[in-house]
């Protein structure tokens, strides 16, 4: 029994939602997502109230059954409120800013490393230590958050490098002399 399956999706005001044969379109304030969804589940929208119910209980349809409710909910989510993703750089010499729409980062490189977001998410630099990525799709934040933090992971002797805001990097002891 799918728990999250079967939770319904409270629908903002200012959002509406199409269902053409599973392919879902949710606009709202802060723009427009679609997304296709697989064509046995049932999507249902009654009265302000979003409901994904599934056809059998197979293995399959329980797997699908969460999923689609969640990718829902995430939809509804980020036309209405938006996601953000922060990180902070750690080190010295270590900072990013922002060039036109490019963020480029100097984190211990011989050169200065640019990286250019995609359509529909924007990055914000309010210091030169602090970053973060806005957007309406979850998965684009995530991925260009986890994209940024690859240039220069954190590593665990000194602590250096780019982390998600509030992320706990656990520190290891250096060799220790003779």
């Amino acid at each position: 029994m799918s728990r999250i399956g079967n939770k319904p999706i409270e629908i903002p005001s200012g959002v509406t939602i199409t269902n053409n044969s599973n392919t879902v379109t949710v606009k709202g304030p802060k723009g427009e997502l679609t997304r296709s969804f697989n064509s046995d589940m049932i999507i249902q929208v009654e009265d302000n109230v979003l409901k994904v119910a599934r056809p059998s209980e197979s293995k399959e349809h329980r797997a699908l059954h969460g999923t689609t409710r969640s990718l829902l909910f995430n939809m509804v989510q980020g036309v209405s409120a938006g996601f953000e993703k922060g990180l902070e750089l750690i080190g010295v010499g270590y900072r990013a800013q922002k060039q036109g729409s490019k963020l480029v980062l100097n984190v211990g490189y011989s050169h200065p490393v640019e990286i250019e977001p995609e359509a529909g998410v924007e990055v914000e630099v309010p210091s030169n230590t602090k970053i973060i990525v806005k957007g309406i799709s979850k998965e684009r934040v995530g991925a260009l958050a986890a994209n940024i933090r690859d240039v220069r992971p954190p590593e665990p002797y000194k602590g250096k490098g780019i982390r998600y805001e509030g992320e706990y990097v656990r520190r290891k002891e250096g060799k220790t002399g003779k």
